[in-house]
């Protein structure tokens, strides 16, 4: 076999890093994105943040070393003709390059007069920060309580072994017997006594504390309620003690027969037991909400609905004006000269990405202004293609753009994927929007007789009165969607 070589001209697609860095930055959330900046902040000295909040010419303002216009002088002197940051390329303030950050629009500027003008640096030692309050949890409220009421030492342990038995919801969900066989035989404890210790701690706030089920949570609140007639207080009692599954799954008339009883005497005793709380522990919980901060804002203009960027989440980026000149001054030499390329492509990629998000945002509203206008209600279908069509996009940029991104209207924050969805056919031939088709089912649940609740099928038919061929399941699949209770759960007396 002859070995030979041969040339071949061919032309393939590849991925640049530039390309792979757009594609990822895009499909960043918000906090994603700052956690890559920081990291990508770290590993390049060519790239700084302009925004950030110990940016060094501030920090010396506050200081006093340097005076407003002392510091103005230095960022001209450093910002001139040898920086690249003044080139289109190397910088991204809020979405537009080559500002400098004290320009006359910038948050800089207002840093510089807000200390000129008081004097004070927010670290000043005059300074009074705002502090949260401690969080006190059900354990440690129930312990100040056994240390105001219980003197003897016993008594007091056996009181906190019952509390730390206790889960979130401050129910004891393990046994006595079980607590009790783990103590040491020498310290001669009688399971009596751990029943007495029980029976304090659930005298304890909040009430329902130290319950074994919802059945004795309930009943322990319900001794406790003050000014409750005599005869609706035991017929509540019965009602958690014995009958709560049926309660629960609202068999008025079977409860009616088991407690021989009318429907007034039992709406009283159902007010009653609406009052309690289920999971007295819930309260003291620690848990802290997760807050969305919107990338797109809408607002109603003078040409109707208009969407503007949230420059409180777009990082202000530029080119290290120092290590720029040295690398200058070495014609290109060693890391540096890479690394200048790559905060380049960061910043171009940086606002590659929201021009992109705010080129979808707007076409997203364009199509759902009756959304803006009248609600919910009045959303059209819309799909991923149509968007991309019309912005000359593939679908894929269009999924990561609206994946993760928030956009801020007057009916409250919502995400980007919120205004797509399917289509159900109408009697008139056209289409609407499953999420309109949610919002109906909505109002109608919520205008509906609480004593003759409507079916599934009946909403169905509603439905179909108003042109909207929809199925007894695809409306019990968006009422579960909802989180609303099928009919028998939503039936009261």
């Amino acid at each position: 076999m002859k070995q030979s070589l041969q040339l071949r001209v061919s032309q393939h697609l590849a991925l640049t890093p530039q390309l792979q860095q757009s594609i990822r930055l895009l499909q960043l959330s918000t906090l994603e994105l700052q956690q890559e900046l920081e990291h990508i902040l770290a590993e390049n000295p060519m790239l700084e943040r302009i925004d950030d909040p110990l940016d060094h010419s501030v920090r010396l303002l506050a200081d006093g070393a340097i005076t407003p216009g002392a510091a103005s002088a230095t960022t001209e002197k450093s910002g001139g003709d040898d920086a690249p940051a003044a080139d289109g390329e190397a910088s991204y303030e809020n979405g537009e390059a080559g500002d400098s950050p004290d320009s006359g629009n910038g948050e800089s500027e207002w840093s510089f007069d807000d200390v000129a003008r008081t004097g004070k640096s927010p670290d000043d030692d005059n300074a009074r920060p705002q502090l949260e309050a401690h969080h006190v949890t059900l354990r440690e409220h129930l312990l100040e309580q056994v240390r105001l009421t219980m003197h003897s030492p016993r008594d007091r342990a056996l009181a906190e072994l019952i509390i730390d038995a206790l889960d979130n919801n401050g129910y004891l969900e393990e046994p006595l017997e079980e607590i009790h066989a783990r103590l040491p035989a020498e310290l001669e404890i009688e399971p009596e006594e751990l029943r007495v210790a029980l029976k304090l701690v659930q005298s304890f706030e909040p009430a329902g504390v130290g319950a074994r089920d919802a059945a004795e949570c309930l009943s322990l609140q319900i001794r406790r309620m003050p000014k409750v007639p005599l005869v609706t207080r035991r017929m509540a009692l019965t009602i958690v003690e014995q009958h709560l599954p049926l309660f629960a799954q609202r068999d008025f008339n079977k409860l009616k027969k088991l407690l021989d009883c009318d429907e007034e005497d039992l709406r009283e005793a159902q007010a009653v037991i609406r009052q309690c709380n289920p999971h007295p522990g819930a309260a003291f919980a620690s848990d802290s909400a997760d807050y969305v901060v919107p990338d797109v804002i809408v607002k109603r203009g003078k040409n109707g609905w208009q969407v503007t960027l949230n420059h409180e989440v777009m990082p202000r980026l530029r080119v290290n004006a120092l290590y720029a000149n040295i690398l200058k001054q070495n014609k290109g030499e060693g890391s540096l000269n890479s690394q200048l390329q790559e905060a380049k492509w960061l910043i171009k990629n940086m606002r590659q990405r929201f021009d992109t998000i705010l080129r979808v945002a707007q076409a997203i509203v364009d199509r759902q202004r009756n959304f803006f206008s009248h609600g919910a209600v009045a959303m059209r279908p819309l799909v991923l293609r149509e968007i991309a069509d019309t912005l000359g996009l593939h679908e894929s940029t269009i999924s990561r753009v609206t994946t993760q991104k928030y956009m801020l209207t007057p009916h409250g924050m919502f995400e980007l994927k919120y205004f797509f969805g399917s289509h159900v056919a109408t009697e008139a031939g056209g289409e609407a929007s499953s999420t309109a088709i949610r919002a109906l089912i909505k109002q109608l649940i919520g205008a509906e007789d609480p004593k003759n609740p409507l079916s599934d099928s009946k909403i169905a038919e509603m439905l179909g009165e108003q042109g909207m061929v929809v199925a007894r399941r695809t409306v019990a699949k968006y009422r579960e969607a909802l989180k609303i209770p099928p009919v028998n759960l939503r039936k009261s007396l």
